[in-house]
């Protein structure tokens, strides 16, 4: 790694925090992974030999050995740069930063991987605001290239800097979000698109495979090459403004989740890790489809930064 944030302390063991140790460590960095919960560390570890099998191109020795595991926050010490990925709770997150704040040298630096709760909120916990920011990944958080770095009001240029290199010295195209604003840009994005989905299942248009077949094949392979301001663009500005005024009062824009959305969590029915949701998942499907989509996910990743790169 070509930056000085070489020791890296991740909090959470997770899905999303063994993803981010198992990227780390395959480019490089020294990794303490940090977990009290009983059992965490050990279904981490096999988390991320399997992750660093999908792209480590044999050296997923080397990269594991790079790994230190803790249940102990105070593993933390002696850290660079801490990134916390315990689960999406405001207060149990303040609770470790205002602990890791009295534990880590004063140059350290802080990261919260959240989908969307105030960085401002957060960074309250801690002496060192000028030292603190989002880094939300996206999962898989190793296979995916795009991280958001959110700056709370008090956060230095130097530490985005920082930041921003160190991500990008694993392999990430990280882009600075310059307001703390709920769900930052991606969630906001996605929750959009996701609410007008639910509205047309809940409405009878089409059934959810359609419609996720329908995103799939034409807005999502074309969103892979052109967002969609620069496809406005390449569309024409006028010709979306004339559908915008017709179409944008026809659009859902309800401001509570749907009576379809509710009724499935009430009932239980949580998507893949429940067994059911807007689909049927078994324990066998469910563990295919991941370990295919990751590896789907990693091929096109590398083949759009071929692409990018001119390669």
């Amino acid at each position: 790694m070509n930056t000085p944030l070489k020791h890296l302390a991740v909090v959470g063991a997770g899905g999303m925090g063994s993803g981010i140790a198992a990227l780390f460590a395959a480019r490089g960095a020294q990794v303490v992974l940090i977990d009290p919960v009983d059992g965490a560390l050990d279904r981490a570890r096999a988390s991320i030999a399997r992750q660093l099998g999908v792209y480590a191109a044999g050296g997923e020795g080397e990269a594991m050995a790079r790994i230190r595991m803790s249940p102990d926050l105070d593993a933390a010490a002696e850290c660079d740069l801490v990134i916390e990925a315990v689960p999406e709770n405001l207060e149990l997150k303040r609770g470790i930063f205002a602990k890791l704040d009295a534990i880590c040298a004063p140059g350290a630096i802080f990261a919260t991987n959240t989908s969307g709760l105030s960085i401002n909120a957060l960074a309250s916990a801690v002496t060192r605001r000028e030292r603190f920011v989002g880094t939300h990944f996206f999962t898989p958080a190793d296979v995916i290239p795009l991280v958001e770095v959110v700056r709370n009001d008090d956060t230095s240029e130097a530490t985005v800097a920082a930041v921003m290199d160190a991500l990008r010295a694993v392999g990430k195209r990280p882009v600075l979000v310059r307001r703390d604003i709920p769900g930052f840009i991606a969630n906001r994005i996605q929750h959009a698109l996701a609410r007008e989905a639910i509205s047309l299942l809940e409405k009878g248009v089409a059934s959810a495979e359609d419609i996720d077949e329908v995103v799939k094949w034409s807005l999502g392979i074309r969103l892979a090459l052109s967002g969609p301001l620069e496809q406005r663009d390449m569309n024409g500005i006028d010709v979306h403004h004339a559908i915008a005024s017709y179409l944008y009062q026809d659009l859902e824009n309800r401001q509570e989740p749907s009576e379809l959305l509710r009724g499935k969590v009430e009932r239980g029915e949580l998507g893949a890790k429940s067994g059911q949701g807007f689909y049927a998942w078994s324990p066998e499907r469910r563990e295919r489809v991941l370990r295919e989509k990751s590896e789907a996910l990693a091929e096109l990743a590398a083949w759009l930064e071929r692409k990018a790169g001119g390669g």
